[in-house]
C-alpha cells in the first residue's frame, strides 16, 4: 500500500527525520512509538503533504508519488486525523466534512444531499453523527467521528491517526477500535500513533520505533512486552510502576464549602462540592470529560466565579480574587490544554517562562523588564525540568508536546507553591515524559505541597492518589481510598452509581 524510502527532512536547527525506510501493507494497523519530538508527526506531516521532505520518495500502491500540498495527498487517498483536531467550530459536521471539496453545482452547496450521504458513512463504520449539529456542541469523541468520517468521505485508503485515544473514555476506545478494524477488512490501512502501549499491542499488526528522529525497529506484535517497547522508545529501562511514601497529610490547605456554578439553562455544571486537601496530599480527581472537572479547575484557579459556597487557600477565602491574586497566594496551575492556557504558543521559551512574574522585582528593573535575570533564569529551569531546546529564543510551537509540558511545570513548580491544581498533566505524553512528570508531582508532595490531580487515565489516578474523588455531573459520587476499590467499582461511580457499603 505504502513505501516511503530515505525520508530525511532538517531544518536550520535539527535533522527531524533522517533516512527513514517505513512500508505499509493493505489490511494492516502499523503503530509508530517514540518519545515526543522522536520525530513520527514530521514523518506523518510529511505523508499528509504538510512539510515537504529534504530528501526521500514515497510511493503509493507502487506508483511513486510528490505530494506539494495537503489537498494533493487527500486526493491520492491519505485521511490524516491531528491529535488537535481541524475543525470549524461554528460550522456544522456537514459543512465541515465538505469544506474545500468540489460540488457537483457549484457554488451551491446541496446540504441535505452531503448530509444523508454522511449519515450513511457514518453508519457503515457504527458511528453516530447528527450532520446538522453545530461542532462546539459536540463532545470531545463526537468531534474526532466527525474527523474520522472526513477523512473516509474523502476517499481515505490509508487513514493516520496521531494520539486517537488521548481524549477518549474507554467506551469510546472500545468504538474507535471496532470502526478500524471494519476499515482494514475492506483491504484499507492505519497508521496509529499512540504512546499508551496496552492499546498499541492491541491494535497493531507491526509496531515500528523511531529515537531522535531515526528509525530503531519495526517489530511484528507476537510476545512483545510493553517493557521491551518502552526500552526502545526511550533508550534506558522504564518503569510503570509509581513508587511512593506512606501518606502523612498535615494542614490543610485547600477547601471546598457547598460550591455550585451554573452552566447554561439552569443545570448546574458544579453542585455543592465539598472537599478539602491537606499538605502532603494528592487528592485524585476521576471521572468521565465533561462532569465538571474543568469548572472545577476554574473556580479554584479564579477563572469561573462560583454562584454559591466558599473556595479557600491556606484558610483565605479565594472565590471572589482575580486569577493573579491566587496565583499569588501560593498556587500552582497545571492547565489541562497546554496550547489554551498553558503556553503561548507564539512567544519564545524565555518568555513563556516570565509570563506569571513578568510584573515583578527581580523579573523587572523599575518599569522595564530585565531580560538579562529572565534569560539567566529561564536556562537554569530549561536545564533542571529537562526541556529540550536548541535555544530559549525559539518558540514554544516548536518544541514537542513532551516538551512544553514541561515548561509549563518547570514555570509553575519553580516557586515552590502551597497547592497545585493540575488536570491531564500527562495527557499526549510519551512513557518517559510521564514516568519524569509523576516524579517531579511526587517530590512536591513530599515537600509538602496540597496536589489537587485530575485525569480521565484510571490506572495512573489509581497508582498516584492518597485519595480518589469521583464526579459524575458535576457532583461527588465518592471519596475514595484507591488501594481499596478495583478500577470496575470506581468505573461504576464515574457512571454515577456510589460504591455501596
Amino acid at each position: 500500500m505504502l513505501k516511503m524510502r530515505g525520508i530525511t527532512k532538517v531544518y536550520p536547527a535539527v535533522v527531524a527525520n533522517k533516512n527513514i525506510n517505513l512500508d505499509l501493507a493493505p489490511g494492516e494497523v502499523h503503530s509508530l512509538l517514540g518519545e515526543n519530538g522522536a520525530g513520527k508527526s514530521t514523518l506523518m506531516n510529511i505523508l499528509a503533504g504538510v512539510i515537504k521532505p529534504t530528501e526521500g520518495e514515497i510511493e503509493l500502491e507502487g506508483k511513486p508519488v510528490q505530494f506539494s500540498s495537503a489537498k494533493d495527498a487527500i486526493l491520492q487517498g491519505i485521511g490524516m486525523v491531528y491529535q488537535h483536531f481541524m475543525l470549524i467550530p461554528k460550522l456544522s459536521v456537514a459543512e465541515n466534512i465538505v469544506l474545500g471539496m468540489k460540488r457537483e453545482k457549484e457554488p451551491f452547496l446541496q446540504i441535505h444531499k452531503v448530509a444523508k450521504e454522511i449519515e450513511k458513512f457514518a453508519r457503515q463504520y457504527n458511528m453516530n453523527l447528527d450532520p446538522f449539529a453545530r461542532v462546539d456542541s459536540l463532545s470531545v469523541g463526537e468531534q474526532q467521528r466527525v474527523e474520522i468520517v472526513k477523512a473516509l468521505y474523502r476517499g481515505a485508503k490509508i487513514l493516520v491517526l496521531d494520539e486517537p485515544t488521548a481524549v477518549l473514555t474507554p467506551q469510546e476506545i472500545d468504538e474507535l477500535f471496532n470502526m478500524i478494524r471494519l476499515f482494514i477488512s475492506e483491504g484499507r490501512s492505519v497508521i496509529f500513533i499512540s504512546h499508551k502501549m496496552d492499546e498499541v499491542l492491541e491494535i497493531s499488526d507491526r509496531i515500528s520505533i523511531l529515537r531522535k528522529g531515526e528509525m530503531i525497529e519495526t517489530l511484528v506484535n507476537e510476545d512483545i512486552s510493553k517493557e521491551k517497547l518502552a526500552g526502545l522508545m526511550v533508550g534506558r529501562d522504564v518503569s510503570f510502576s509509581i513508587e511512593k511514601t506512606g501518606c502523612k497529610p498535615g494542614k490543610e490547605m485547600l477547601k471546598l464549602e457547598n460550591v455550585s456554578v451554573s452552566k447554561s439553562k439552569g443545570v448546574d455544571a458544579l453542585a455543592e462540592l465539598s472537599f478539602s486537601v491537606s499538605q502532603g496530599e494528592i487528592l485524585g480527581v476521576a471521572g468521565v470529560d465533561g462532569n465538571g472537572q474543568s469548572e472545577l479547575l476554574e473556580v479554584i484557579t479564579g477563572l469561573k466565579r462560583v454562584r454559591n459556597g466558599k473556595v479557600m487557600l491556606a484558610g483565605k477565602e479565594i472565590h471572589h480574587r482575580s486569577p493573579r491574586d491566587i496565583l499569588e497566594m501560593g498556587l500552582a496551575h497545571i492547565p489541562e490544554d497546554r496550547h489554551v492556557r498553558g503556553l503561548v504558543l507564539d512567544l519564545d521559551i524565555k518568555e513563556n517562562f516570565m509570563v506569571n512574574d513578568y510584573h515583578k522585582s527581580p523579573h523587572t528593573k523599575g518599569s522595564l523588564i530585565d531580560w538579562a535575570f529572565i534569560a539567566e533564569h529561564a536556562r537554569e529551569y530549561a536545564e533542571h525540568f529537562d526541556v529540550r531546546t536548541p535555544s530559549l529564543e525559539v518558540p514554544v510551537s516548536s518544541l514537542s508536546g513532551g516538551n512544553q509540558q514541561k515548561l509549563v511545570l518547570a514555570r509553575e513548580l519553580h516557586g515552590e507553591p502551597k497547592v497545585i491544581a493540575a488536570m491531564h498533566a500527562t495527557r499526549g505524553l510519551d512513557v518517559g515524559a510521564i514516568e519524569y512528570v509523576h516524579t517531579r508531582i511526587l517530590e512536591q508532595r513530599e515537600r509538602g505541597a496540597a496536589i489537587l490531580y485530575i485525569s480521565t487515565e484510571l490506572e495512573e489516578l489509581m497508582n498516584l492518589s492518597d485519595r480518589l474523588m469521583v464526579m459524575c455531573r458535576g457532583r461527588i459520587i465518592g471519596i475514595v481510598d484507591p488501594r481499596e476499590v478495583t478500577v470496575e467499582q470506581v468505573g461504576l461511580m464515574m457512571a454515577g452509581h456510589p460504591l455501596e457499603d
